[in-house]
């Protein structure tokens, strides 16, 4: 949620509903898995960059990551070094990626600005 405000104070977030408390385990109940990856391809496509956070290992964002390449979208990665995970080397090897590690979300302004500044 918090990742998500400070983007918002950037521009418009596209996924923010994925911060909202009513959004199930189960992931989102009223829609089908086909309107989910048309809607979120979509968005994609139309997204300026992209900023993922990679901690918690994902192949939905993994998939994401690979179709914002593909898109030469301006990719930025945020990666939790306090997490006791280990960023993907896949992620973390990519020269198409900016990556950052953090272990305080009080850097990611900065960060955001920085990153925004150069691709948007």
């Amino acid at each position: 949620k918090q990742i998500i405000a400070m983007l918002k104070e950037s521009g418009t977030v596209l996924t923010e509903h994925i911060a909202d408390d009513k959004l199930e385990a189960e992931g989102e109940k009223d829609m089908t898995e086909r309107e989910i990856f048309d809607r979120d391809v979509a968005w994609l496509k139309e997204s300026n960059v992209v900023v993922a956070e990679v901690t918690q290992p994902s192949l939905g964002v993994g998939y994401e990551l690979g179709l914002a390449e593909s898109l030469e979208k301006p990719t930025l990665c945020l990666f939790r070094t306090t997490s006791n995970r280990s960023l993907s080397a896949m992620i973390g090897g990519n020269p198409k990626y900016t990556i950052h590690n953090y272990s305080d979300i009080s850097s990611l302004p900065d960060v955001f600005q920085t990153f925004l500044s150069k691709h948007a």
